[in-house]
This record gives C-alpha cells, structure tokens and sequence, in this order.
C-alpha cells in the first residue's frame, strides 16, 4: 500500500468530516495476524492497538472495542447489552453489516448504525491504534475522540487472554 495517499475509506471520511486529528499508520497485513502482528510491525504495544469485533447479540450486530491483547467476556456483555445471548459474527455478515472486509474492520462509517461497546479503560491510553477501514492500515487518534464520534457504551468486560 502506497503511504503517499491516504486510503479513502469510509472510516477516514467519518472522523475528517468530525474533525478528528488522526495518523496514518502502515504495515504489512498477514491473515490471522491480528492486533499483535499490528503491534510487532509497527513496534507498539498490543494493548494500545484497538481491535473492532463484531458480534451477534440475539440476532442482531454490535461492536466490541477491546485492547488487542484482551478478550471480551461474552456473559458480561449479553448481561449490559440486555440481551440473551453474544454470538461471534460470521465473517459474510460482519462484512454485510460493516461494510468493511475482516482484517479490516472499523467502528467508523459502518454500513448501518451498530450498537458499540467500548472497554472503559481503553480511556486510560495516551494515543490509540484503530483499524482505518483497510487491512494494514491503522490510525492513531486520542480515545476520547471515540466518545465524540461514536457515543458507545462502556463496559468493563475485558480480561487476559490466557496463554
């Protein structure tokens, strides 16, 4: 991916029609290489890098934030989200609701209004690193300019993934 030019995704459009002051960052996508082959390229903490998951909570799409090195409880969110039941998202429905391809999910400019959760202490990091609505880019921003343009519920849900 050429760094002269920013891609022009739905995501960049969001936050630049919000005002948001964002950088781009850059890094060579590998399938399945999540948040932590992001954190390796870009020599970064995982912690800091912002993974956008999209779930099923009955039936229906939502977004999870959480740290990269982090996973969500399903149980605690069905419970706020006042649901029955947290699904993963297949990947063709995730896509179909988010517009975005997997590997490349941001919670800006998604295809239809989702419901997003956020991990409260995401709000504890300086700088953040966010999927920018293509697979190997990111962009780093303040996280309280997700409060600004998103509106999502916090939650504290998050725990360490287990070795």
């Amino acid at each position: 991916m050429s760094e002269d030019v920013r891609p022009d995704t739905r995501a960049v459009r969001v936050l630049e029609g919000a005002g948001v002051e964002f950088a781009d960052h850059y890094y060579p996508f590998t399938e399945g290489g999540g948040t932590l082959a992001c954190a390796r390229e870009l020599n970064i903490d995982e912690h800091s890098v912002i993974k956008s998951i999209v779930l099923e909570g009955d039936g229906k799409p939502l977004v999870v934030l959480m740290h990269g090195d982090m996973r969500a409880s399903a149980k605690e969110l069905a419970k706020l989200a006042g649901v029955k039941a947290i699904m993963p998202c297949p990947a063709e429905r995730a896509e179909e609701y988010t517009g975005y391809e997997m590997g490349g999910v941001s919670p800006f400019g998604t295809r239809q209004p989702i419901p997003v959760f956020m991990e409260e202490t995401i709000l504890n990091l300086r700088k953040i690193y966010i999927n920018g609505g293509k697979r190997g880019f990111v962009i780093s921003m303040d996280p309280y300019d997700i409060i600004k343009v998103l509106h999502p519920t916090l939650v504290k849900i998050g725990s360490a993934k287990s070795a």
